[in-house]
């Protein structure tokens, strides 16, 4: 690599591996690790590469290159100093579609699995903690932290424990680790806090082993969320659309893979992988919590 400067420009040499951004419109967002092949000629700043797990055609017989500017490419990061500890809201590269795609946190499952929202995707997912890394930049030469990254070290819990205040009587939406329940929100309203970054909650609508009374559980922080905000949907949904499906006392997400008559659709449960006919009264568009603000996908 040649100096830093204020004219710097990443020198590459055949068989360097590196990662690429992609120049298609549809891989905004994301790093694919691959090779330099050759510069594309002496005394120009773009390189041939080749991808690692992209191909030339839907054969998957020869490996697709591409000739792509030097900012474009860089270095493969370094391995974190120490391990990570990923939460609620942590802005993430997320290992999938085999790239790294930018995202963020929306929930914590039970067995080091999370919740991630992938903005390139305009969709979540739930992924395993080895395919997460935090975002990190390449600035002349040298691996810096995104300014997000900053943030959420100088702040630490404060930051989380700012967004995620509730409070006694508020009425919530629950994420639940149970088996057969997972992935789906509950309704529940917040009792008290119990202990650090925990809450205890009634749920609205689940009740405990002997149906006498509602549930009352002690819920982290990281798995409560408001309320989301009523969308009218005026001209019914449409294929593809993110939705949420009022299904066994919960709202579960899904999207819309057949409309049919009389204001019915087929809902598919990505996470599940299973299909349920449901009445648009049933349905509402999905909504993700991220930064302490409802983002619609």
């Amino acid at each position: 690599m040649s100096n830093p400067s204020s004219s710097w420009v990443a020198q590459f040499n055949p068989g360097d591996r590196v990662e690429i951004r992609p120049r298609d419109v549809g891989f905004r967002g994301s790093w694919y690790a691959g090779t330099v092949v050759h510069r594309e000629a002496k005394n120009t700043n773009r390189y041939v590469v080749e991808y690692d797990q992209l191909y030339a055609d839907e054969s998957g017989e020869k490996l697709l290159q591409e000739t792509l500017d030097w900012v474009q490419l860089r270095p493969p990061p370094p391995p974190p100093e120490k391990k990570v500890q990923f939460k609620f809201e942590d802005e993430v590269e997320a290992f999938y579609s085999d790239g790294w795609w930018e995202g963020a946190i929306i929930a914590e499952h039970s067995g080091g699995k999370f919740a991630v929202f992938l903005r390139g995707f305009d969709e979540q997912i739930v992924l395993e903690e080895k395919d997460l890394r935090l975002p990190v930049q390449w600035v002349q030469g040298k691996w810096e932290p995104r300014f997000e990254q900053v943030q959420r070290e100088k702040e630490n819990s404060n930051f989380s424990k700012e967004v995620m205040k509730f409070t006694q009587g508020m009425q919530v939406e629950v994420l639940t680790d149970e088996d057969g329940l997972k992935g789906a929100w509950f309704a529940a309203t917040i009792i008290e806090p119990s202990g650090e970054d925990k809450y205890l909650i009634e749920y609205l609508s689940l009740r405990n082993d002997d149906d006498a009374e509602f549930l009352i559980e002690v819920i982290r922080a990281c798995n409560i969320r408001p309320c989301p905000p009523e969308i009218i949907v005026v001209d019914g949904f449409k294929v593809w659309d993110a939705v949420d499906a009022y299904y066994n006392e919960g709202w579960w997400v899904g999207v819309i893979a057949k409309v049919l008559i009389n204001s019915n659709y087929e809902v598919n449960f990505i996470e599940y992988d299973e299909k349920t006919t449901f009445n648009q009264a049933d349905l509402r568009p999905h909504q993700d919590w991220l930064n302490g603000k409802w983002v619609v996908p």
